[in-house]
């Protein structure tokens, strides 16, 4: 049996777009026109995101500059103890994204973030490395969950992906113990991802134009942590309202008064 290829670096152009309920629909139908499904149909896909106990790359991404990086660990499904795993870096300078990620198990990614394990990857290896000793300690925030749809095109840089029921934890933080997460939009809204090395064609502009879908800078993570700040505040605010008998101006039950 064929060795399946694994990506390690990658460079491109990534585009993100929300998309309603309908504009879903339309996208499926006439994406197929031109695109294929690939091998691996609908997929879940989780991601832990790591970051400094104060939130450092979080709140940078959030600001949206114009270079900013991050480090995750994905998996494809529930993990399993000897699952396959990928520790990326993702990196993005000027709109153009670059990837750099291995493969390794649950177990040895905890290595390497508490114990500091070393992988013998060469280059990534170091820059993984190189990543951890810059920000000091790194713990995992966030789980992000969604289901993919990926589509390609034969002989093509072209990569579209449609992620549905985005969603997110911050507690059981691993890739094993479930699929499971709060809703990061509506029901039936998804993301779109447009991903290449060089330009997008005029026929897939054109369905974009025609169903009235516009790019957007949605961030699953960034849109996750500012919720959670958000029902954090909320929270601070009742608490001191509460234990001070003072309820104008402040929060009670979920209500500003």
């Amino acid at each position: 049996m064929e060795k399946e290829k694994i990506i390690a670096v990658m460079k491109r152009y990534e585009l993100k777009y929300c998309l309603t309920k309908e504009q879903v629909q339309y996208f499926k139908e006439k994406v197929l026109e031109h695109m294929k499904i690939d091998k691996y149909g609908l997929t879940t896909i989780s991601s832990i995101y790591f970051d400094t106990p104060n939130y450092s790359l979080i709140n940078r991404s959030i600001e949206k500059p114009a270079y900013k990086e991050k480090i995750r660990l994905r998996s494809y499904g529930l993990a399993k103890e000897n699952s396959k795993v990928f520790l990326e870096i993702k990196r993005k300078n000027e709109k153009i994204v670059y990837k750099r990620r291995i493969v390794t198990t649950e177990k040895d990614a905890e290595e390497f973030f508490l114990n500091n394990k070393e992988f013998n990857e060469g280059q990534i290896s170091k820059e993984l490395q190189a990543f951890k000793e810059n920000y000091g300690y790194l713990e995992p925030k966030y789980l992000i969950i969604y289901d993919r749809i990926a589509y390609y095109q034969d002989e093509s840089d072209l990569r579209v992906t449609l992620d549905m029921d985005p969603r997110y934890r911050t507690e059981d933080l691993n890739l094993h113990t479930s699929l499971n997460g709060k809703p990061l939009l509506g029901e039936g809204e998804a993301i779109l991802e447009i991903k290449v090395q060089h330009s997008v064609p005029l026929w897939l502009v054109k369905i974009l134009t025609e169903g009235k879908i516009y790019q957007s800078s949605f961030s699953k993570v960034g849109t996750a942590h500012k919720r959670e700040m958000q029902n954090k505040i909320g929270r601070l605010v009742l608490e001191k309202n509460l234990s001070t008998n003072s309820i104008k101006g402040g929060y009670q039950y979920g209500f500003v008064i």
